[in-house]
Order: C-alpha cells, then sequence, then structure tokens
C-alpha cells in the first residue's frame, strides 16, 4: 500500500464524518472518520430521519440484516422526530455491556466505513480515543468488517490495539485491560469482546488495518514499540498546538497567566531518535500548511496530519451556523483558542475555541444543569460491596461524590460528550425546553484559516485544503 503525504485528522463527535473522510479519500490523502461515540450519531441520524437515506442505502450491505430491522424498527423515525422530541439512547457502554449495544455499535461503524469508502478506490482510517475504552473494541471490529485501512489512537497509551486487531482479523474473541479506580486490588479489570457472541453465522473475517500510533514524544514511542502486544505500523507525531485533548506537559504542571498549560523543551520529539525506531511518521499540529509537509519530509517523515484546516471546510460535520460564525470570527481577528487543563473529565487538557454562545463561556455553562447520561468519558471504580461502578467529574456533583469523587476534581469540569454532539446538530432537547450547547474544539490554526478564503468568501471545500497544502497537485482516485 503506497501510504499518504496527507491524512485527515479525526475530529470531535462527527465533526470528522463520512462525507469529509470520503472527500479526502478520493484526492489521494488518507481521510479519517471519528469513532467516538459513534453508536449515539447512528441512532440520532436514524431518528433525525435518516437525510438523503444514506445510512439506509449501505445497511443493506450489511451481513445481519436481522440486525438491521431491529435498528430501524427501534430508532428509525420517517421524516424525523419533531424538534423538541427527546433523542432515544443506544445505552452507556459498561464492562459487560449490553449485547445489543454492541451489535449497534458494530452496525454504526460498519455504515461510517462504507459511506467514507464509497465511490472511490482510497484509503479510509477511524480515529479512536484510548481514554474511551470500552466502544472501542466493538467499534473497531465494525470499521474493519466495513473495510478501514487505517486505525488510528492517542488520548493514552493504546498498547494493547495492535494485539486486538489481530484477533479480530480472525473473529476471534478478544480482551481489553481497562483500569479501575480499587485502592484494594489490582486496579484493573479485562473487558471481553466476542464476535461469535453477537453473530451467528461470523462474517468473512476482516482484513487487518494498519495501526497508527499518535504521540507526542519519543518516550512513549519507545516504550509503545516495547509493550505493544502486536505490530506497529506507525507514528502520528502530535504537537500541543493540535485540537482536541492535547498529552500534559512532562514534568511538573506550571501554567501561563491564563491558566493555560506551559509546554517546554522536554515535550518536543526528537526525531534523531525516532527515526532509529524504523516506522513512518507524519508531523500533526499546526501542520496545516506546505511548509510543514516539506518540514515533515525533510525530517525523513511521510508526511502531515491536517485537523483544524478542515474541520472549518464545508465538508466537515460542523453545523454550518456554528462553522460560519466562527470563520467570521477569524476574519475579524476574533478567534482564539483556549488550553483547558480541567474541561475535559479525562485528566487531559483540552483545547476549546472561545465563541460566543457555546459552553466556552463560563456564564453560559453555570446555567446548564449538570447531567452525565452518555458517559463515553466515565471511569470505572470498585464499590464497596466488591462490584464496579461508574463516575464522571461532570456529573452531578452530589452524584460525584457519593461514588467517592473528590469535590476537587469537579471543578471546572465540562460535559464533553453532549457538547461535541450539539456542535454537530445532534444535542439533547431537555425537559425545560433547553437544547444542549456545544462546545467547540479546534488547533491553535484556527486564526490562520485565510489563506483558504477566496474572492470576500469565507466558505470553503477540502479539496481546496488538499490543493493548498499539495501545491495544487492532486492525485483523485
Amino acid at each position: 500500500m503506497e501510504l499518504p503525504r496527507i491524512i485527515q485528522g479525526g475530529m470531535g463527535v462527527a465533526v470528522s464524518n463520512w462525507k469529509l473522510a470520503n472527500a479526502v479519500s478520493r484526492l489521494g490523502g488518507l481521510g479519517v472518520f471519528s469513532g467516538t461515540g459513534l453508536d449515539l450519531v447512528f441512532v440520532r441520524r436514524l431518528q433525525d430521519g435518516d437525510p438523503g437515506g444514506h445510512l439506509r442505502r449501505v445497511m443493506r450491505d450489511f451481513f445481519d440484516q436481522g440486525l438491521v430491522a431491529q435498528a430501524l424498527e427501534k430508532f428509525f423515525i420517517e421524516g424525523g422526530r419533531a424538534p423538541d422530541q427527546k433523542y432515544k439512547s443506544p445505552g452507556m457502554h459498561r464492562v459487560d455491556a449490553p449485547r445489543d449495544l454492541l451489535r449497534i455499535t458494530v452496525l454504526a461503524n460498519f455504515c461510517e466505513a462504507r459511506l467514507a469508502r464509497e465511490g472511490h478506490k482510497g484509503v479510509v482510517g477511524i480515529n479512536l480515543l484510548e481514554k474511551i475504552q470500552l466502544p472501542n473494541m466493538a467499534s473497531m471490529y465494525g470499521a474493519m468488517l466495513g473495510g478501514v485501512s487505517f486505525v488510528l489512537m492517542g488520548a493514552g497509551i493504546p498498547s494493547q490495539i495492535p494485539g486486538i486487531l489481530d484477533k479480530l482479523a480472525q473473529n476471534e474473541s478478544t480482551c481489553m485491560r481497562i483500569p479501575v479506580d480499587d485502592p484494594k486490588g489490582d486496579g484493573s479489570v479485562d473487558v471481553l469482546f466476542d464476535p461469535a457472541a453477537l453473530f451467528d453465522p461470523l462474517p468473512p473475517a476482516p482484513a487487518r488495518p494498519q495501526f497508527l500510533a499518535i504521540i507526542s514524544s519519543f518516550v512513549l514511542a519507545q516504550a509503545l514499540q516495547k509493550r505493544a502486544n502486536g505490530e506497529i505500523n506507525g507514528w502520528v507525531v502530535e504537537r500541543h498546538t493540535a485540537g482536541g485533548h492535547n498529552a500534559p506537559p512532562r514534568g511538573a504542571m506550571r501554567k501561563n497567566e491564563i491558566g493555560e498549560p506551559i509546554y517546554g523543551e522536554r515535550d518536543e520529539m526528537d526525531f534523531d531518535k525516532l527515526r532509529t525506531l524504523g516506522l513512518p511518521f507524519w508531523l500533526a499540529g499546526g501542520a496545516g500548511k506546505p511548509e510543514a509537509l516539506r518540514r515533515a519530509l525533510d525530517l525523513g517523515g511521510q508526511g502531515i496530519q491536517v485537523g483544524t484546516a478542515f474541520a472549518f471546510c464545508e465538508d466537515s460535520g460542523l453545523l454550518p451556523e456554528i462553522r460560519r460564525a466562527v470563520l467570521d470570527r477569524v476574519v475579524r481577528g476574533e478567534a482564539s483558542v483556549y488550553t483547558d487543563p480541567v474541561a475535559s473529565p479525562t485528566g487531559f487538557p483540552f483545547k476549546v475555541v472561545n465563541h460566543p454562545g457555546t459552553m466556552s463561556e463560563a456564564e453560559v455553562y453555570a446555567e446548564r444543569d449538570r447531567i452525565c447520561d452518555l458517559g463515553y468519558l466515565r471511569s470505572v471504580y470498585r464499590k464497596e460491596d466488591g462490584t464496579l461502578g461508574y463516575r464522571c467529574a461532570s456529573e452531578p456533583i452530589d452524584d460525584y461524590l457519593k461514588k467517592g469523587g473528590l469535590l476537587e476534581d469537579t471543578v471546572g469540569r465540562k460535559c464533553l460528550c453532549n457538547g461535541l454532539a450539539a456542535s454537530v446538530g445532534i444535542g439533547q432537547p431537555r425537559k425545560d425546553g433547553k437544547r444542549e450547547l456545544p462546545i467547540l474544539t479546534a488547533g491553535d490554526d484556527v486564526v490562520n484559516l485565510a489563506p483558504f478564503f477566496k474572492d470576500g468568501s469565507t466558505s470553503y471545500t477540502a479539496e481546496d485544503v488538499m490543493r493548498y497544502l499539495l501545491a495544487g497537485e492532486l492525485a483523485p482516485v
């Protein structure tokens, strides 16, 4: 397989959707869709009437038509639900996740992969977060059934993923060890994923995709290569200027005058050492420009991963009105990004776009009733009776404290699950008549999108981004 020069980042909850991935892949790049919360996205799209009929079209190719019928019966609404009608939930992932939820997760990722691959001969990837472990095996299996060629994962140390991919490529059962807050125990538990327990008969075994680990330091790359239970096929070297979750600074946390983490020399990649590992790599984080591609090639790399420029193009999943409003602020010189050290319940710094009317504004978020009804960022803990429980630092504070959480861990935490879903138009209506408000994430490069604006317009496409990065030389497939 010829490796791509350009990887399009896997962003948010359906910001990097199948449409964006398809557009990039058909132009010779690696189009990547976000697998984060895709079961949620899938069932909400169905309840909104499956605009364009895309999901129903590719579901005809899924091997288990019984599951397809069940999904349509439970979630599809002809013409779409009423604007104030609450979405049905697919359920919340647990160590012992319901069989129906795992099956829906497989189907959702299959559909996204099929749509991303439709109409071209290019390659497609799925991006997942190591921090959101519980759905990941089902997500990868569904994406593999849909034909993805790459799995990309960061926001943690994904040492277990290569071996899991090996097992899934044989339709074999596999497991993932996840951390458990358990002062009296070993602090972990095994989560089993068995395709044969979900599907009878099994589908033909899918191809094993290449695995690209998203890293920030040589220390992490070296540790992964030593500890991984299977083959790693490459690195995406992501600097702290990238959007979404950032790796915390190495060493003691220091902050600048506005409370952002301070990164230093220890947080920069040692490329001389990285090259000794013998794997291809791509530069990411502030890489959305032709000179970044030239630098990557000069360093011996394969190319670059670009997120922010694609996130605000017409092909992304962001609500058009939000996208236009942010780009108007870019033109006026008012756009900015804050690296929030506490917004994410994961404990990782998280880039938040400062934008009026979104949860970036403290007073706006303060008006939101704390609720945790999606639960992708929940952590697992051991109760006094020995059973497992789930808690999130962004849930109602009293609930969190009753579960043994610490009050100081709740300060400044935001509900990323609901906020990111709202940014792509599938925010949950609430009983008080309000809707979940968006939270936007982007890299520091959001202020540098002017090269894509032409003839007084701030609207641009994924093709415009690809032409800019490759100096106009595209290789459509």
